[in-house]
């Protein structure tokens, strides 16, 4: 599964030609979920601090979460998405 980004320790993946609705993967730890592009949990359990941050995160880059769910379902490479970051 790709990795598209990564910060606060916070791992984010999408995978190719995955199941509806259009989603990504969260890690955190041991912690693993599956949010919308919205930043809601749709599946899986995650510490309320980093899904705050995820959910931040996935509004700021909405756009590219989309561009990205439909170059994984014709399995083409996926692009890095920036951060969040804590300035």
């Amino acid at each position: 599964m790709p990795e598209i980004s990564r910060f606060l320790g916070i791992l984010i993946k999408m995978k190719y030609n995955d199941h509806l609705p259009p989603h990504f993967h969260a890690e955190y730890g041991s912690s693993k979920a599956s949010f919308d592009f919205e930043g809601n949990i749709i599946n899986g359990n995650f510490p309320p601090k980093q899904t705050k941050f995820v959910g931040a995160w996935a509004l700021l880059h909405d756009d590219e979460l989309f561009a990205n769910w439909e170059l994984a379902k014709a399995k083409e490479e996926l692009l890095y998405i920036l951060p969040l970051r804590r300035d």
